[in-house]
């Protein structure tokens, strides 16, 4: 006779969930890269090893179902459990480029087994009570060790100990199970989402994880409000397990659409919040929650969530899902955060199409007549309003730079910044080219100024991208040294600050090559041989802020900037060849200093006098020296 299940029989299920996820963030995601860092494995290097991981991970995923050496689930947990815990073991001892790849592929390999094992035979461990529960609180229990401070700051060797042996009492877990069959139970209500689609939002969801994740954990100033002290680690630990109880009540009253829904509003958020410096610090308030919404999901959905009772089905699909959706969609989101370091607001809108879209099917469905007279209307509506608009005068709204002119006049920029480039004078060279008197006559009104307490803003928009005119509105004295122009922030909690920063754009002459040319020709003074200990004061007032490991302006606006710029402090310097001789390094540094790098978020330093400019140029000179002693 079957034996009846125990009181805490069923829990052997929450303690396995946990372990993978224990597993899989501390061991996988955390210690194994620091451990490769450690190894001075990086650059290309990392991409093969970590692409032997996915490798490994894709393949025992769609192999895993159809395995027949180890018929029995429990046998084959213990095996993926084995070939973790060996895995986290092996990464302790010194590894060479092929070692890293073996072990890589080995972790893959073991959580791909490990994984679609589990996610087909849910209930063999869950039993029949509350098991939708159950995997809530594995989930929510697996996150919150993660952020353990002790053990999320712990060393990679530390972390890899506990991760073989968290492996090692999973493999206890998997001889304590009910005698429950996971062939024989009804399948559950119908989602009414196709599997195609379930593995489309699946993926969507992990893509926007992974990307948040990464740019999150690379950014020092989201990092540090997110997963650096403890009362920040216990909080998102406790958010992690409110958010999988959370999924628990959705799944259970509201269905999967509900659930991913939610998650996806979360994430999207947070990824939207991300693109923003001044509203990124609330990003990690909403991307745990949505974590763990949808990874509740993911791991119930073949056992519990799927509509069917075949155990092959289960498994096939949980072998795609954890395929596709888990390792593709993690690589993919992990490459978009490090390629681009933000999520484009359009991805944001396509993986929502995708999550939202049975819910906006039904919709339709249920309300075509509703539907179709709303459309009807609207198009009703936009005609007569074109038609009427064909019969009257043209009266077109303005554009963003009319906008744009409008915040300058009104912010009263006149009256410190003129828009003049003196003729025959050292303006032509620091703000130029001249503008002819028909230009300066054609404007309305004419915005020459009266007098110039900051500099000319004729040709600003060929000097000065849109992020660095923005970071400089946000907090002048930053970026601008010893600036006593205030903060303009303000103009940015509406649409005003970057109408103006776009009308700041516009301001650019069609003779620029001239002035390139000009800029190009120039020489720095003979006489100005510069000072090393002037310019390193120097460059921590006005080049450190974003040229520096920890400059406020380069942790700010990082995943802004076209490029980030360089650590000038360490290299590398890319714009001037290491086969330079010392007086030609000087002279590239200085050229850049002065003018920029036109294209580049790289603004000039115009108004610093030439002795400071070469001061600068001969420190920078000076540490490329260095550098390149030490690389030969």
């Amino acid at each position: 006779m079957p034996r009846t299940e125990g009181r805490w029989t069923g829990w052997s299920g929450v303690g396995l969930i946990a372990i993978t996820y224990v597993y899989f963030l501390i061991f996988a995601q955390f210690a194994f890269l620091k451990r490769l860092a450690e190894l001075g494995i990086a650059d290309t290097h990392l991409k093969v090893v970590m692409g032997a991981m996915a490798a490994g991970g894709i393949l025992l995923s769609l192999l895993a179902p159809r395995l027949t050496i180890y018929e029995s689930p429990g046998a084959r947990l213990r095996v993926a459990l084995t070939i973790c815990a060996a895995a986290a073991l092996l990464s302790l001892i010194p590894l060479k480029l092929g070692a890293g790849i073996a072990v890589a592929f080995l972790i893959g390999s073991g959580l791909g087994l490990l994984t679609v094992t589990l996610v087909t035979h849910l209930r063999l461990w869950l039993g029949q009570r509350n098991p939708l529960l159950r995997v809530g609180i594995g989930t929510g229990i697996g996150y919150f060790i993660c952020n353990i401070p002790a053990l999320f700051g712990a060393s990679a060797q530390a972390q890899a100990l506990t991760a073989a042996g968290v492996c090692l009492v999973g493999i206890a877990f998997t001889f304590n199970r009910p005698e429950t069959s996971d062939v024989e139970h009804a399948a559950p209500r119908r989602a009414g989402i196709s599997f195609p689609l379930v593995l489309a939002c699946f993926t969507a969801l992990v893509w926007l994880d992974s990307a948040a994740f990464f740019i999150i954990q690379n950014t020092p100033a989201l990092k540090a409000g997110t997963w650096k002290g403890t009362a920040h680690l216990w909080t998102d630990g406790c958010l992690h397990f409110a958010g999988a109880i959370f999924s628990v009540f959705l799944l259970r009253r509201r269905g999967l659409w509900q659930a991913l829904s939610m998650a996806f509003l979360a994430l999207g958020f947070a990824c939207v919040l991300l693109l923003d410096p001044a509203r990124a610090v609330l990003a990690p308030a909403f991307y745990p929650v949505g974590v763990s919404l949808y990874s509740v999901a993911l791991v119930a959905y073949p056992s519990l969530l799927a509509p069917t009772a075949s155990t092959a089905e289960r498994g096939r699909q949980a072998g795609w899902i954890y395929a596709i959706a888990g390792w593709f969609g993690s690589a993919m989101g992990i490459g978009m955060g490090q390629n681009l370091g933000h999520v484009p607001v359009a991805f944001v809108a396509i993986a929502g199409t995708i999550v939202l879209s049975p819910g906006l099917i039904g919709i339709v469905r249920q309300r075509r007549r509703e539907l179709a007279a709303t459309v009807g209307i609207l198009l009703a509506a936009f005609c007569i309003e074109q038609a009427i608009a064909a019969m009257q005068p043209a009266n077109l709204a303005a554009s963003q730079v009319e906008r744009g002119r409008g915040v300058y006049v009104s912010e009263g920029c006149i009256n410190c910044h003129s828009q003049y480039v003196r003729p025959s004078t050292s303006d032509v060279l620091l703000w130029g080219p001249v503008q002819t008197l028909d230009e300066v006559r054609s404007a309305r009104p004419p915005l020459i100024g009266n007098r110039r307490q900051g500099p000319d803003l004729a040709e600003v928009g060929s000097r000065r991208s849109p992020l660095w005119m923005k970071a400089h509105f946000y907090n002048p004295a930053e970026v601008s040294h010893a600036s006593f122009m205030p903060s303009y922030r303000h103009l940015f909690v509406g649409n005003r600050g970057d109408d103006l920063v776009v009308y700041l754009q516009n301001l650019e002459s069609t003779n620029l090559r001239s002035h390139f040319e000009a800029e190009a020709a120039w020489r720095l003074p003979v006489e100005d041989g510069g000072d090393v200990g002037t310019g390193a004061r120097l460059f921590g007032d006005y080049c450190a802020t974003c040229h520096a490991a920890n400059g406020s302006t380069r942790r700010l606006w990082r995943t802004s900037f076209r490029r980030l710029p360089p650590d000038l402090t360490l290299g590398p310097y890319l714009h001037v060849p290491e086969a330079a001789s010392q007086a030609q390094r000087i002279e590239a540094f200085a050229r850049i200093v002065k003018f920029g790098i036109p294209g580049t978020d790289m603004p000039g330093h115009e108004y610093l006098a030439d002795d400071d400019v070469a001061s600068i140029s001969l420190w920078l000179a000076d540490r490329t020296s260095i550098h390149s002693g030490e690389k030969q």
